[in-house]
Formats: structure tokens, sequence, C-alpha cells
């Protein structure tokens, strides 16, 4: 099975970014990429997945919105073009740009009916084949220095010929953010389960009760990393599910019945994912980007001072 499409969903306006996220879409926002240079938040995505084999995307995004990035990716490109003509960085990353701007499409969707609506609104550009899905407001840091985290979840996607989620060991006071699952193990392999049962953002002591999984460390779950790799089976399910219920269209009931349905396995991340939108995490995802990257030591450098400077006012 190759994966050749992508969706990334990034429809939601970021209330939680407010206000910058009231002018300019929060995925146009920039962030320091591992490279070193300046790009937006989404740029850093789609190259996530085009470097990962990926040759097609397509952006859900909210009404009037599809313009707008285009409009944004072209003046970057003219800009880097114009005003850096014989810089050679400048010309690779307008380059870069342009290559974006040939091979995504967006799709907006008209109404907010939840995250599994969203995923829907892709179906037409995906047809009958499998495909990536990321989120808008994550950024994704590999602990492997030739593997993104998006390659590992496709390779493994490709040799089991199955959908597959990507998971990270979670400790057990943050499951109430994330959809959290357990399985079991597959034999003679290292952290890849079959998955039997997904519940979205799950109170603690339901996790106690129903989630825990064989050979994690105590007091940890297995939840969402906010990347999977899924069967065009899994629009199947989302329109009965939005046949049942009109609004507010959630993925994991649909997960959980995909489960059941085929094989569907979690692949533990060697990595990390920075949730944008939570607090503090643009920053926390800036520091990360800066220290897996070649401007290592200037991030490395500033947090130290950073640290000096504070500890000193507290002795002051």
């Amino acid at each position: 099975m190759k994966i050749k499409k992508a969706v990334i969903t990034a429809a939601a306006r970021g209330e939680r970014l407010y206000p910058v996220a009231d002018t300019i879409q929060k995925a146009m926002l920039p962030v320091i990429d591992t490279d070193g240079l300046h790009k937006p938040v989404i740029q850093i995505i789609c190259e996530e997945a085009f470097s990962s084999g990926i040759e097609e995307i397509c952006i859900i995004c909210a009404p009037g919105d599809g313009e707008r990035y285009i409009n944004a990716f072209k003046s970057l490109k003219d800009n880097l073009s114009n005003s850096f003509k014989q810089v050679e960085w400048a010309q690779t990353e307008s380059g870069k740009i342009d290559y974006l701007l040939s091979n995504i499409r967006f799709i907006e969707q008209q109404e907010a009916l939840g995250y599994g609506h969203a995923v829907y609104c892709a179906k037409d550009f995906v047809g009958d084949e499998p495909f990536l899905l990321l989120l808008g407001d994550y950024l994704y840091v590999s602990n492997l220095l030739q593997k993104r985290c998006a390659r590992q979840l496709i390779d493994l996607a490709s040799q089991e010929q199955c959908s597959v989620s990507a998971v990270n060991p979670t400790i057990e006071h943050q499951v109430t953010r994330y959809g959290t699952l357990t399985g079991k193990q597959l034999p003679n392999t290292q952290g890849v389960y079959q998955i039997e049962k997904i519940i979205e953002k799950p109170s603690l002591s339901v996790a106690e009760l129903e989630l825990q999984t064989p050979g994690l460390r105590v007091g940890y779950y297995l939840c969402f990393f906010g990347m999977h790799v899924f069967t065009p089976a899994v629009f199947d399910l989302l329109q009965t599910e939005m046949a049942q219920q009109p609004a507010n269209i959630l993925l994991t009931p649909v997960l959980q019945q995909l489960a059941q349905n085929e094989k569907y396995l979690a692949l533990e991340m060697k990595g990390s994912r920075y949730d944008l939108s939570g607090r503090h995490g643009y920053l926390r995802a800036q520091v990360a980007l800066g220290l897996a990257g070649e401007t290592h030591n200037e991030t490395l450098t500033t947090l130290v001072e950073l640290l000096a400077e504070a500890n000193g006012r507290n002795f002051r």
C-alpha cells in the first residue's frame, strides 16, 4: 500500500491564540524551523509530509481561508525572489514555496460541524486511497536523525497494509486532553499495538479502569500523537456517523468502529508533538525545533542566559 496523499485539518479559528489568530490564520504564524529559517507553521507541516514521501496535500480550512493562504504564500514567494535575488537560501526557499503551491489544494469546511466532519470534507480528494492525516496546529519533532515522524508512520502502514495511528506514552494527569487507547502489543515487535479500545479525553478514573496497557510504565497511557494513516474505509464510517448525528461529529467513535471492523494498529512514536494552541505550546514548540536543528547551540545559550537572568532576579 503506497501512501501518496495527505490531509491537514486547519479549519479551527484558534481562540486560544487570541488576539493574533483573530487577524491571521494560526497556521500562518511564523516559527524558526530546524534549518534555522522562519516559516509559517503550515509550511513546516507540509514539508514534514513531502519529505516523508507524500505527493499531494489537501488542507481543510475555514470559509474564505483558501484564497488567503494562497495569497499569503504567493506574497512570501515574491518577497524572497525579489528582495533576495542573489541570496542562495532565499532562492531555495522560494522554490520550496513554489513546489508547495503546485502540490496542495484547499477545501473549505463550510460549517463547523466537528473534527470528524472536517476529515470527511477530504473524501473526494482522497478517493479510494490510503492517506496521511495531520493536524494544522501540531508540530512534530522526531528523535531519529534521518526519519521524520510521518515517515515512521507511513513505513509501518505500508508494511502492515492497514490503518495506523501514532501514539505517545502520556502521564496520567494529561489523558483528559487526548484521545486515549489500549491494545495488545504485537508479538516480536516493540511499540506496535493492535488497537482494542479508544476513548476521547477520558477521565482518569475511566482510564484506570478501561485503558491500561500491559508493558507501559505505571501511570502512563497511550494517547494519540495527532498523526494517522487511514484506509478510505474511514469515510464510510464517518458518513454513517454523520447520518446519525448531524452536528459535533467526532472522529474517535468512528476509529473505535474501525478497530472493530479491520486491522488497525498504534505505533509508539519516536518523537514528540507540540500543540501550538495549548498554554505555552508555541514557546515549547519553538524551543524544541531550535534544540533539534541547526540553531541548537544558539537556542541552548539563549535558554541558559534567560534562566541565569531569572535566577538572578529571584535573589535580589
